[in-house]
């Protein structure tokens, strides 16, 4: 059955890329349809993996630690409000998840009510394209000028003996309980943020990698200290592990077979297992191959640069899509130029995906921009490029005992005679706040020169990313140059 309706656009998703575009394009004028899965059959209302699995709820639970963590530097500031240090079961996570599930579905409704108001229509259901113009669902077809897929992407899971003893990371909101004994199997950063979660919460965690480092993708300079602080605060590391299978024991714990180092090895007594080893897209049963649309092998939408596909008049955005930026603003970024371009008139629209900055919401905090010291090396060459760090205890921590003082690490990437900042990288408390308007900088292809010009804001973490050595700091050795001279203070009337 089919529909008298031709629609300007078809969206399949509502998560936050699908919905922005949607919005926007009918801020044009244009008839929009979105159709998104529903509850029914994936758990999600309107907002996709960011508002009900991932961003939203997951910063939750980061503020809940971060709050633990506040409370526990009361005997350093003189403050005697508790008798004895945070442990397990002070925590009340039921009562947390039942708050965090309202608050989430308050963002759900307004999502929807956003839709309403922008007279966007709204369908419920499995979505399949049948031609690159039509998609049907439930039996319904539909019909559109332009369509849009953005499906993002669900939790990968191995298969492996015993993967129905375990939860993926979209699973660590749908607990119930906050387990005492947790593994967290992943090397990346969604791994490292439950694991700090659960670790800051008092679970004794032990986190499993694949490698001798988690977050191996960012700078080292980050990369390590994070590593070495989630090490001194508690977490436990398996490294350069692979998971073999899981078992339950009679007891009802879990025990986790792994080979590190290529020998096998048992952990047992886990109330709880979390794979977080990464995400694929949900783009099998959507019908894009029937239709021509490309894939890549490991599932993902082919792209160009105006993200469309390989099929006139179908576009992709988002977590599905071969560009590998799974973030929320990304995907909502390409999906409003994308509408830019399709109908308002600005052919040229589209997302340079080009220094976007990022956040891990790690225990500490990592922000990141640009190129690593070692992108940077193989793409401009280790002579052309000058490195400046930086590495501190945070004032915050000024009064804790020596074992306990966080650290803070940052760097700085330049390139060229001119030392253009092409990189910013930051771990430490505050870094996820402090990345956003550096991030403005190194956009707009900012200077170390300019960095130096800018008066410092003291006492911040913030201001040693602009007093780094300004006279030829080169990788750690400090060069010494002639000061270059400044101007008279003009005397005050």
């Amino acid at each position: 059955m089919s529909t008298d309706v031709v629609y300007d656009y078809m969206v399949i998703g509502g998560g936050s890329g699908g919905m922005a575009s949607a919005r926007r394009a009918a801020t044009y004028g244009a008839k929009v349809l979105v159709v998104e899965r529903g509850r029914e059959f994936d758990g999600m209302g309107l907002g996709g993996t960011c508002v009900n699995f991932g961003c939203v709820p997951k910063k939750v639970m980061f503020n809940t630690a971060a709050h633990v963590e506040h409370l526990n530097r009361n005997k350093d500031y003189s403050i005697n409000t508790a008798s004895k240090d945070f442990e397990f079961g002070d925590f009340d996570w039921a009562n947390m998840k039942t708050k965090r599930d309202a608050y989430i579905k308050r963002l759900n409704g307004i999502y929807e009510r956003n839709l309403g108001n922008a007279k966007v229509d709204h369908v419920q259901g499995i979505a399949k394209l049948v031609a690159k113009d039509k998609i049907e669902v439930a039996g319904q077809v539909y019909t559109g000028k332009h369509v849009l897929v953005a499906p993002g992407g669900v939790p990968t899971i191995p298969d492996l003996p015993g993967m129905e003893h375990v939860i993926d990371s979209d699973g660590f909101f749908k607990l119930e309980q906050q387990p005492k004994k947790v593994a967290v199997v992943g090397a990346g950063y969604i791994a490292v943020e439950l694991a700090g979660i659960f670790n800051v919460l008092k679970s004794d965690t032990t986190l499993f990698c694949r490698y001798d480092q988690v977050l191996r993708k960012f700078d080292p300079i980050v990369r390590d200290l994070v590593n070495e602080e989630m090490e001194k605060a508690g977490v436990k590391f398996v490294r350069n592990s692979r998971a073999v299978r899981v078992e339950k024991q009679e007891n009802g714990k879990i025990t986790f077979v792994v080979t590190v180092n290529g020998e096998e090895q048992k952990f047992a007594d886990f109330d709880t297992i979390v794979f977080a080893i990464g995400r694929e897209p949900r783009t099998k049963d959507l019908g894009l191959e029937e239709i021509g649309v490309k894939l890549s092998e490991g599932g993902f939408i082919e792209v160009d640069a105006q993200e469309n596909t390989s099929v006139p008049g179908v576009y992709a955005i988002g977590d599905a899509t071969v560009t590998g930026w799974e973030l929320t603003p990304v995907a909502i970024a390409a999906g409003r130029r994308l509408s830019d371009r399709l109908f308002g008139g600005e052919k040229d629209a589209c997302l340079n995906y080009h220094q976007i900055p990022t956040v891990i919401f790690s225990h500490p905090p990592i922000g990141t921009i640009g190129y690593t010291e070692p992108e940077a090396i193989a793409k401009y060459g280790e002579e052309n490029i000058k490195v400046y760090t930086s590495k501190f205890v945070n004032l915050l921590h000024s009064m804790a005992d020596p074992e306990r003082k966080g650290k803070t690490a940052m760097k700085l990437v330049t390139v060229g005679e001119k030392e253009t900042v092409v990189g910013v990288h930051v771990a430490g408390e505050g870094a996820d706040e402090m990345i956003q308007g550096f991030g403005v900088a190194v956009k707009m292809n900012a200077t170390k020169a300019d960095f130096d010009n800018i008066v410092a804001i003291h006492p911040t973490a913030a201001e040693e990313l602009v007093t780094m050595a300004p006279w030829g700091m080169i990788k750690d050795k400090i060069v010494l140059s002639p000061e270059p001279a400044r101007p008279a203070p003009t005397p005050k009337q």
